[in-house]
């Protein structure tokens, strides 16, 4: 598939920020009090800004971005619109969570917590628009779901860490969260990568005529002679020794180098602590947006079969 980079920032963006909204609930549950302050405004606003401006990103991929509303209405069978539908709810209890930050009026556990458990709901739904597609092998896994979970939760934490580093309050023990999703997203994504080496298509040019049954199918001239959008947009092709080099790339940017960076910036302070963090956030944006391309670019519609694909 042809990768769409408004979908990109958005996915990227708006899972960063519904993981990190996930780890100061987490933080804010366990009594911390850089999470139930008013210091806890900076990574709730944080949160806000990534994913308002991922959602507003997502809109640039429509052909009319002033009609997007009406997918709402639609939340009984498409997962589109119930991404959006628990976006938007998600904003409810993250202002109230704010306003009580800002009045430092008690915030008890429920806030929080319905806050996360939207956040996640959403990230959750995202992965469903695409792991729920049978024409598109690569996605059609019950991996997706999963590594978008895990690699929000998992940037989420690196970024929170990088707030509190950037606050002076983190400690080594900090760290620890960062590398255990990291260590769980890494290899979530192997895994994947690993399943998608070993996917036989489903669909064939066999299965496609129905004209499997009288022999082998070839085809003896495309179905049109140029360019058209089936084969920009849904015939997109990158080459494998390309694919396997950012793979590693983005391994390497997105799930080894921050948990260790997350580390250095919590035993070493001051000012070094916090261009590190800095850097494992740098790190990590970059190997997210990898990824995220190599989703994309990596994923056949079925109907390239008709054109030798």
């Amino acid at each position: 598939m042809n990768p769409a980079y408004s979908i990109i920032f958005f996915t990227t963006a708006a899972g960063a920020g519904y993981g990190l909204l996930t780890m100061l609930a987490l933080y804010a549950l366990a009594g911390d009090p850089a999470a139930n302050g008013r210091e806890a405004l900076l990574p709730l606003g944080l949160a806000g800004v990534l994913v308002s401006a991922g959602l507003l990103a997502s809109t640039l991929h429509l052909g009319h971005p002033e009609r997007a509303w009406r997918a709402l209405s639609q939340w009984r069978s498409s997962w589109l619109s119930r991404e959006g539908v628990l976006a938007i709810a998600c904003y409810g209890p993250a202002l109230v969570w704010a306003w009580r930050l800002w009045r430092e009026a008690p915030i008890g556990p429920v806030v929080p917590a319905f806050t996360a458990v939207l956040g996640l709901a959403t990230v959750y739904a995202t992965s469903q628009i695409y792991a729920s597609l049978k024409s598109v092998d690569a996605w059609h896994l019950r991996l997706v779901p999963a590594n978008y979970l895990l690699l929000a939760l998992a940037s989420g934490s690196v970024l929170w860490q990088a707030l509190r580093v950037w606050a002076g309050v983190a400690t080594a023990v900090d760290a620890l969260p960062v590398a255990t999703l990291m260590l769980a997203a890494g290899v979530g994504k192997w895994r994947y990568w690993r399943t998608l080496s070993r996917l036989a298509p489903t669909s064939t040019l066999a299965t496609a005529t129905g004209l499997g049954t009288l022999g082998t199918v070839s085809s003896l001239a495309w179905p049109h002679t140029e360019q058209n959008y089936l084969l920009k947009e849904m015939g997109f092709v990158v080459a494998r020794r390309h694919a396997d080099k950012l793979r590693r790339i983005a391994l390497l940017c997105a799930c080894i180098l921050p948990p260790l960076l997350a580390l250095g910036g919590s035993v070493s302070g001051g000012w070094p602590a916090s261009l590190i963090m800095g850097l494992a956030v740098a790190l990590l944006a970059l190997g997210l947006v990898l990824e995220r391309w190599l989703f994309f670019a990596e994923a056949r519609h079925s109907v390239s079969v008709f054109y030798g694909r």
